[in-house]
């Protein structure tokens, strides 16, 4: 089987340290080049580089990116109405209104989409949620705390150090407690997103959840913490290291020759950024 040629949109830290190999080593991906505002950055990438996006999209069947979220629901649009299937990062977009505009634009295009929210790719996080099927769940509890905030850190980038947790990390818990609790129906917020800030979750079917979020953590910080109890028993995410970007690759290879939507589709990060515009609203403005 042909390995599907996908092109990259960025070339930042992230792009550099995790995109650009993931593309690079899969064996069910030709990584067909990459676009950039730097050119000098997209050149230590690993493949050809090219000057417009236009080209780019030409290259390739699929598009990967790794911009901020304001640049990925402008590019992201470009990209679906020329056909293109999309792997794309969460954040969705940085605002409700850029997200619904590339969730229509995937629609409209009627092509293939993914969210490279990671740890639902990990075989850890796969076997947490299936046991969390098993006993009745009824509520939950999540911790993430970083030093992204806290000082030089390679992705203390612009848009995380103005919107803070809830953009940047929210994406993936909210996520994550969705999956094993049932869909989110309700938030309520409170705190402030570059400090500390705590979610209450209702989910369908009852259950009910707490998440705390902090980027701006010091000092040698604890791992992330994901539990839900239910009528039948407990389950506790444990700790890992694994990189599930192999798999990430492979499944996204399969969605665009399949041709139709991943689980983890535009739809559903649209569904995210509600989540998080809803919390948002609530929370002190940074």
């Amino acid at each position: 089987m042909e390995p599907v040629r996908v092109g990259l949109v960025g070339a930042g830290p992230w792009a550099e340290m995790a995109h650009a190999p993931m593309l690079a080593k899969s064996p069910e991906i030709e990584f067909a080049g990459v676009w950039a505002r730097r050119p000098e950055a997209a050149a230590r990438l690993g493949a050809p580089v090219f000057e417009r996006i236009e080209d780019l999209f030409d290259a390739c069947e699929a598009v990967c990116f790794c911009v901020p979220p304001a640049v990925q629901a402008e590019l992201g649009v470009k990209a679906a109405r020329a056909g293109k299937a999309l792997l794309l990062e969460k954040p969705l977009a940085d605002s409700l209104d850029g997200a619904q505009r590339l969730a229509d634009a995937v629609a409209e295009a009627g092509v293939p989409s993914q969210m490279l929210l990671t740890l639902r790719y990990a075989p850890q996080v796969r076997e947490f949620l299936s046991r969390c099927a098993e006993i009745e769940p009824f509520g939950g509890h999540a911790v993430n705390v970083s030093d992204v905030l806290s000082g030089e850190h390679p992705f203390g980038t612009p848009w995380r150090l103005q919107r803070g947790a809830l953009l940047d990390v929210g994406p993936h818990v909210i996520d994550l407690l969705d999956a094993a609790l049932g869909r989110v129906t309700g938030v309520r917020a409170h705190g402030n997103p570059l400090g500390w800030v705590g979610l209450l979750l209702d989910h369908e079917g009852g259950a009910v959840s707490e998440i705390s979020l902090c980027m701006a953590g010091t000092g040698d910080l604890p791992p992330s913490t994901f539990a839900v109890y239910g009528r039948t028993g407990n389950v506790t995410l444990p700790h890992f290291d694994d990189d599930p970007l192999e798999v990430v690759a492979a499944e996204f290879a399969q969605t665009v020759r399949q041709g139709d939507g991943h689980p983890l589709d535009a739809a559903h990060g649209l569904r995210l950024q509600r989540i998080i515009s809803e919390a948002e609203n609530q929370v002190t403005t940074p």
